[in-house]
């Protein structure tokens, strides 16, 4: 597990010493400063004893010590945290892989804006896995077989629910090519996606880290408004794909993305599409029908199931669970 390598000792060691089916499903491992150890795996939440051992007992839990973050910083920070400027701006890390590092400590405001982090002493690594083939219950909904195009989609979910997970597999799959016995695009799509947390790409210096198909082009690390429209003028994509919008600006992308006849799929954070629809950003956005379909994400013991709805909001299917009984983004 690449992950692994920038994890130090004594740390790395209690995480290799966890059960194989608990370790194969780790999701998050949180690390705070004089905090009990926490991993997380779907609806499962453990404290990681010293001798790597699960707990959900505060006492018995190990507590990183300020050595144990200070070597975690310096590992993830590649032994140079003055060249993350930016990424401490944001608040998180990526590392090879697509696995980020979210973080927490003290801010440095300057202008009343956040413009660094000191004093970090809280790590949320996020563990990125592909899922291929994720999406393949869904895809066949998404596309108008007749004028082989791609509907404008919408997915909605909480966090951790499988949105990025889903939106690499449907950038693959569409960029490779799909077929199925009602039609599909067997000669793939130009993909272009818009990636500005680094998490769907998983992009590490510029190249992908996920295999998210021959034809994708990734606009890595930047704004999702302003890629939009860079990658409209530059790229030319059939399909964009972009992850959690939200704000009026993101809207209006949509729109002008839209009206030059590229196809959008976006994810934002929602319960359901009433709450999406009740957000001051996106209002106009689903009034206006603009999306052709709505993918509600549902996590449940078996997987996660899909809600798809048409662009006047009607429910119309619940896919099957996916495969493999687990999500992940």
């Amino acid at each position: 597990m690449q992950w692994l390598d920038f994890i130090p000792e004594p740390l790395n060691m209690m995480l290799r010493k966890l059960p194989a089916t608990l370790f194969e499903r780790l999701e998050e491992v949180r690390v705070r400063e004089q905090r009990p150890l926490e991993i997380n795996a779907g609806s499962e939440h453990y404290f990681v004893t010293g001798d790597g051992r699960t707990t959900h007992e505060e006492p018995e839990a190990y507590k990183p010590g300020r050595e144990d973050t200070h070597r975690l910083l310096d590992l993830i920070s590649n032994h140079s945290l003055y060249t993350l400027e930016e990424e401490l701006r944001k608040g998180f890390i990526t590392l090879p892989g697509g696995h980020r590092v979210g973080l927490a400590g003290r801010t440095v405001l300057g202008g009343g804006r956040v413009e660094h982090l000191r004093d970090i002493n809280s790590f949320n690594i996020r563990i990125a896995r592909a899922v291929p083939g994720v999406a393949d219950r869904i895809l066949p909904y998404l596309l108008d077989t007749k004028t082989k195009r791609v509907l404008h989609t919408l997915i909605i979910s909480p966090p951790q629910q499988g949105k990025t997970t889903l939106l690499r597999d449907l950038a693959r799959q569409l960029s490779q090519g799909w077929q199925s016995r009602k039609g599909g695009v067997p000669m793939g799509m130009k993909v272009g996606i818009i990636d500005e947390r680094s998490e769907i790409a998983g992009s590490y210096k510029g190249l992908p880290g996920f295999d998210v198909g021959p034809r994708t082009d990734v606009l890595d690390g930047c704004p999702k408004a302003e890629g939009m429209m860079m990658m409209i003028r530059s790229m030319s994509p059939d399909v964009l794909i972009v992850d959690e919008i939200g704000r009026p600006e993101d809207a209006d992308a949509v729109r002008e993305a839209l009206y030059a006849g590229i196809s959008v799929i976006a994810s934002v954070h929602g319960r359901d599409l009433a709450e999406v629809a009740a957000r001051p950003g996106l209002a106009s956005v689903t009034a206006q029908q603009i999306f052709q379909m709505y993918v509600q994400l549902e996590r449940t013991s078996r997987g996660v199931s899909f809600r798809i709805a048409d662009a006047k909001q009607r429910m119309m299917t619940l896919a099957e669970s996916s495969p493999g009984g687990r999500e992940y983004g």
